[in-house]
């Protein structure tokens, strides 16, 4: 007598890197409306040529790295990003589903700011997690059901003894911030574990976004394989990472995968920036956790002509990009099937 075993479900995950609808973007959408070009047209600008992408995963997951208000006073810092309201309509052209708050600008125009960007978010249906009216809040997961797998999202801000941010952009026991600590490691691991196990009673699986890094740097500070490694002995499914506006490399940690960073995605930030390499990351998992991991090469834009609008890389450029990537990712012990056995040509640079 022959038995059948339906096969698991299986979830499509896209991630992406550092999203910044404010600053530069702002200023190109209302040159170009000012030009005759449509509003849609131009909302639908960052997100156009990886869209495609987008529509064929279950869900799509970047870092918002601005919040939406036009409220508010700057806290003071060294650079401060918003975006109004109205540019949500851009992660709704690009198919966004998930966003992680964490980040070290979410809290420019303080906590109104934060109270608009929620309200935004939750009009327009994304869902978001990493920042909250309290610390409790902050570090509470956001659970999205797909396809019957439970999975649970939790986002956090650390910069180690090198975190120039004010301390209010990081959330308190009766103020809110975003998660995360502004120096102490030994009690962020403390809260990851915790939040992890917490999160695993609720979900199926658990994927920590984390802010954190050193910008412009290729390799993961030490702190990062410390939070990482403790995440996924704690039970994350993968850990995904952001901040440093640069790749990183990407390691195979207990056979799951930990992304140190995606690099500049759809950046208002920066007009031109230096390291165009990007990457997007799918991931297909079930409810046992992640089965593929595939890295998607891409670069940020292509400036003068195309400002900020990432765009996935083909032939010998997609090349490049991943042989970028497995050369930085040498350093542990094991990495990705795909980037296992590339090597940068000789006569080229990082």
């Amino acid at each position: 007598m022959w038995s059948l075993i339906a096969a698991a479900p299986v979830v499509s995950l896209l991630f992406g890197g550092d999203v910044t609808l404010g600053f530069h973007y702002e200023e190109y959408f209302d040159e170009q409306v000012k030009k005759g070009r449509s509003r849609d047209e131009m909302f639908a600008h960052g997100f156009l040529k990886v869209r495609p992408l987008a529509e064929k995963a279950d869900l799509f997951i970047v870092n918002l790295e601005c919040p939406f208000t036009l409220e508010g006073e700057k806290i003071p810092k060294n650079f401060n990003f918003r975006a109004r309201p109205e540019f949500v309509a851009s992660l709704q052209a690009g198919s966004v589903d998930v966003v992680s708050l964490a980040n070290n600008h979410l809290m420019d125009y303080g906590a109104g700011g934060l109270t608009d960007t929620q309200s935004t978010l939750d009009a327009a249906k994304i869902v978001h997690f990493g920042a909250g009216a309290t610390l409790k809040a902050s570090r509470a997961p956001a659970i999205v059901t797909v396809k019957g797998v439970r999975l649970a999202f939790l986002g956090y801000f650390f910069l180690g003894d090198r975190n120039i941010e004010p301390k209010e952009v990081i959330a308190t026991e009766s103020t809110p911030g975003v998660a995360g600590h502004h120096t102490d490691l030994e009690l962020m691991k403390t809260w990851v574990v915790e939040d992890i196990k917490a999160a695993r009673t609720k979900a199926d699986l658990v994927i920590p976004f984390f802010h954190w890094g050193r910008e412009g740097k290729t390799s993961p500070e030490p702190y990062q394989l410390e939070l990482a490694h403790v995440a996924i002995d704690a039970g994350a499914a993968a850990v995904i990472g952001s901040h440093p506006h640069v790749l990183q490399g990407i390691e195979l940690y207990n056979g799951r995968p930990i992304i140190y960073s995606l690099g500049n995605f759809v950046f208002g930030g920066n007009w031109d920036p230096r390291d165009k390499r990007t990457a997007m990351v799918k991931m297909e998992v079930d409810a046992r956790g992640v089965r593929k991991t595939t890295v998607i090469p891409a670069f940020s834009d292509k400036f003068p002509e195309v400002p900020i609008q990432p765009y996935p890389a083909e032939g010998d450029a997609a090349e490049a990009v991943l042989n970028h990537l497995a050369e930085i990712s040498k350093q542990f012990k094991t990495t990705l099937p795909q980037l296992k056995g590339r090597s940068l040509p000789k006569d080229a640079g990082n």
